[in-house]
């Protein structure tokens, strides 16, 4: 709003907020920082779970940064923004979204800290940039190279990626698990590796204990065998992949069929039967005794497969039949008289099993899987998406570390590594930048820091204890959480891979300049109607005095 001639002129329709200058970022800087110091207590192997309970009732417990935030429902816009540097660096590194959203908060948290000493937006940004900058090359530099087929290291990336979590018990074997399951999906292409998480399916089933969790070189489907005459066990299988059904199909336009004899419909139903069975001898012919198929089967044609001892499984998923054909080797088939005895899969064994009262199919025992499953097993709902939780971070650590073939200490050693050199390159650096590039060191101490308070030790002891160790020892000394002592997290191993560490200064130092560069938030009210749900598609005149504007 504003005066002309003493007559106030709207521009913004009635109802909208707006906040301009410092009141805007105090706002957003609030509102980021709120969100940060959410998921703080989760950080590191003390950390503490969240349970989080949605309108309808559902219950998550977990401590993984990106699942509480995902699962929270997040109005300010500001605090949006942290979610979304949680799902960028689960989907990028897919461990350390709390790391990333912590620091995001802390760097904010300083921020505030220079502007109340009337330093400017704009150069709190410039020595954000310098600095996050600075840090990808000290991370580079500080990271240990390591061989793929180096097995221990691996381990002890997917145990420190589990360790915190509800299925820390079982750490070491689900780390196996992880580490197992990620090399053989792995495709080497010029002495490079590339790893499609995709091709490793996680079958949840309640029951049993964590310790029940296996991996199968194969595909576990969760369906059962389509006719009780079918055998429910297939050794030496040869397999078929048919996406379509094996059924009459029915004319793509309308047709009407006037039948005038009783002989015609005779006819007419035994050429139906023929059709069916000429599909089932195809099967049966080229060798099949497993098929898979997309769509359905029809009940003739199920007393054929039957018959001819065929085991088949119908309405398969997409993304099943995919896997089904990485695993065994077979061509997934559109028509069937195009199968071919060189389309066929091979597995050791199909079978029908009970899992938790329920049929499942696993087709294992398969020569060179490029797509396996881990069956996950555990006392209740909530502990196994727990395990899952931790399964797929652990895989995804492990195949960063396969791909970039760089690790890095953790136990917060690298943040006080980048503390301490960010400092010593804020001198070169001189200017208002100076202060800011500070800030940002000061800013990555929050992970050590917080990793003292979780575990209940004292913060600032700890952390002047482990600052003079670590520039004494060198860059690998961090906090073992355990004994409260410095420690050289590498021989501990506690390991992670560097993309980690630099997804998450990146997700962070942007996320808080972009919060840093917003000086106006204008808000328009919400829609009346659209609060209370009504229908009618009204609403629009709230926004009706916008045409001010013209």
């Amino acid at each position: 709003m504003a005066q002309l001639a003493g007559q106030p002129i709207l521009i913004l329709p009635e109802g909208t907020q707006r906040y301009v200058g410092r009141d805007a970022q105090r706002m957003n800087i609030l509102a980021a920082r709120i969100i940060a110091e959410t998921v703080r207590t989760t950080l590191g192997p003390k950390g503490m779970d969240k349970m989080l309970v949605d309108s309808l009732g559902d219950i998550v417990i977990t401590n993984d940064g990106a699942t509480i935030l995902d699962e929270m429902d997040i109005q300010h816009p500001a605090a949006k923004m942290m979610v979304e540097v949680a799902k960028t660096q689960d989907k990028e590194a897919g461990d350390g979204t709390t790391t990333a959203v912590v620091i995001a908060g802390e760097l904010l948290k300083k921020a505030e800290e220079l502007l109340d000493q009337n330093i400017h937006p704009s150069i709190v940004i410039k020595g954000y940039m310098l600095a996050a900058e600075k840090a990808q090359e000290i991370l580079d530099s500080i990271a240990k190279e390591v061989k793929p087929d180096d097995e221990e290291v691996l381990l002890k990336a997917a145990m420190t990626a589990i360790t915190g979590k509800a299925a820390e018990e079982e750490r070491e074997y689900l780390a196996k698990l992880a580490v197992e399951a990620v090399k053989l999906v792995a495709e080497e292409k010029d002495g490079k590796f590339k790893v499609d998480i995709d091709n490793i399916k996680f079958e949840k089933k309640e029951g049993g204990a964590v310790s029940d969790t296996k991996l199968i070189r194969g595909v576990v489907i969760d369906k059962e065998v389509v006719h009780p005459g079918m055998p429910k066990r297939v050794e030496k299988a040869k397999i078929a992949l048919i996406n379509d059904a094996l059924e009459v199909k029915e004319t793509e336009t309308d047709a009407e069929i006037r039948i005038t004899s009783p002989e015609q419909l005779q006819a007419f139903l035994e050429q139906e039967e023929k059709m069916l069975k000429e599909m089932v001898d195809k099967i049966k012919e080229v060798g099949a005794n497993v098929v898979f198929v997309q769509k359905g089967i029809d009940d003739l044609a199920q007393h054929y497969l039957a018959k001819y001892g065929i085991l088949a499984v119908r309405r398969v998923k997409k993304s099943d039949m995919e896997k089904l054909a990485k695993a065994t080797g077979a061509k997934i088939v559109t028509n069937i008289r195009d199968l071919t005895p060189e389309d066929l899969g091979e597995a050791e064994l199909v079978e029908e099993r009970k899992v938790a009262g329920e049929n499942m199919i696993f087709v294992e025992g398969c020569k060179n899987p490029k797509a396996v499953t881990i069956l996950i097993r555990g006392g209740t709902e909530h502990v196994v998406d727990e395990v899952e939780r931790a399964l797929e971070d652990a895989v995804k650590v492990v195949k960063d570390i396969l791909e970039d073939g760089k690790i890095i200490a953790g136990g917060g050693a690298a943040e006080i590594e980048l503390s301490i050199k960010l400092d010593e390159y804020a001198k070169e650096v001189g200017g208002k930048e100076q202060l800011a590039i500070e800030a940002f060191a000061e800013a990555l101490k929050v992970i050590p820091r917080t990793l003292a308070e979780n575990a209940g030790l004292d913060p600032i002891e700890t952390l002047v204890k482990v600052i003079a160790a670590h520039k004494e020892k060198g860059p690998t000394i961090g906090i073992d959480v355990y004994e409260g002592e410095p420690a050289d997290m590498m021989e501990r191993g506690v390991i992670e891979p560097v993309r980690v560490k630099k997804q998450a200064i990146k997700s962070a130092s942007e996320a808080a300049i972009m919060i840093l560069r917003i000086d106006d938030v204008i808000a328009a009210q919400k829609l009346e109607k659209e609060k209370e749900g009504e229908k009618g598609g009204g609403g629009s005149e709230d926004f009706s005095s916008s045409s001010d504007l013209d």
